[in-house]
């Protein structure tokens, strides 16, 4: 007797329910169950119905209702206003959960719990819009892509005074000093304007400015713009991949930046640049046309970027991280102002 230590299961409860109509007691029924009298008692007084009665169908209701309580944030509703709000800012899951528990010293909850929450309720509701809170933009897990290894050797002789990654001084490889700055084009459709992106290592600040050609002249000389308005001391090396765009790289040695390249096929050496594209890919999509796109769009959307908190920056922002190295030079820290 008081064998069985396992939830009652419905077929249980149908055999209580008998037993129960037919006049027997907590011990009998127990008897009958293998169950301990405790367990039967304990039973009929949480599911029994307002009258006294017991029913299988009623009680098994209401052991789900108690049972389910739906997700965190489904029940903490200051909490899912928090998050997605910080999620419409365009931070993602992981950035949201870690700047959660920077604020309050301890874990609030991980991001997997976000992302479980936004597939749910696309799943329930049926609602795609929920979609959107995701860099992504995705409303289901897609299984990851196997990558497949390419061969290496290219066509790199045609680029003037080309120097590799490897020579690139010792303070960008470990990001330890900020003005090292990786440079790529941000395409979108045929014939359409491209973006010219660059990403602070150390920082991890964005500039970025729309291009009227893709040439190499005009896209250096965009670039020289941008790099001229900081001071010396962000503006120390830019480094590229092999495209033939960046040829003219060696007009930026006149503003005392150096330049340096990836090995062939192997833009993934400037990673950073190539992340912050992605990132940027959610409020720039490959749709989009930079012509028609009102130039304060762009302006305000770069500090909005520069403003969300990173991992690899304890979720701090770049805008947060720069500013406080640069701390009373009001002049070097403008471009990138911070939120409150």
């Amino acid at each position: 007797m008081g064998r069985c230590y396992g939830q009652i299961s419905f077929e249980e409860r149908h055999r209580i329910a008998e037993l129960h109509r037919a006049g027997g007691s907590t011990r009998q029924i127990a008897t009958a169950l293998d169950r301990s009298s405790s367990a039967i008692a304990d039973e009929l007084k949480r599911n029994a119905r307002a009258d006294g009665g017991y029913d299988a169908e009623y009680a098994q209701e209401r052991t789900w209702a108690r049972r389910f309580r739906g997700s965190r944030l489904e029940r903490e509703e200051a909490l899912r206003e928090r998050v997605t709000g910080l999620l419409e800012r365009g931070l993602s899951p992981e950035q949201v959960a870690g700047r959660l528990r920077r604020e309050a010293g301890q874990t609030v909850l991980c991001h997997e719990t976000i992302y479980r929450f936004i597939y749910a309720q696309v799943a329930r509701t049926k609602d795609y819009r929920w979609g959107r809170l995701l860099p992504s933009g995705r409303t289901r897990r897609r299984k990851r892509a196997q990558r497949r290894p390419r061969g290496g050797g290219g066509p790199v002789g045609f680029i003037r005074d080309r120097r590799p990654l490897s020579e690139r001084p010792l303070e960008a490889q470990t990001r330890s000093a900020p003005g090292h700055w990786e440079a790529d084009l941000m395409q979108f459709g045929r014939g359409r304007p491209a973006l010219l992106v660059l990403q602070e290592r150390c920082t991890r600040a964005l500039l970025a400015t729309p291009l009227s050609s893709k040439a190499s002249a005009p896209l250096i000389e965009a670039l020289g713009s941008l790099l001229a308005a900081l001071p010396a001391t962000l503006r120390r090396s830019v480094s590229f991949d092999n495209g033939a765009e960046f040829v003219r790289h060696y007009e930026l040695h006149a503003l005392d930046v150096e330049t340096f390249f990836c090995e062939p096929h192997a833009p993934w050496q400037k990673g950073g640049v190539e992340n912050a594209i992605g990132r940027l890919r959610r409020f720039l999509p490959r749709s989009t046309d930079l012509a028609a796109l009102p130039a304060r769009a762009l302006n305000g959307l770069l500090p909005a970027v520069n403003n969300i908190p990173r991992r690899r920056l304890g979720y701090q922002s770049p805008a947060e991280v720069l500013n406080a190295q640069l701390s009373g030079l009001q002049s070097e820290s403008a471009f990138l102002p911070a939120q409150e």
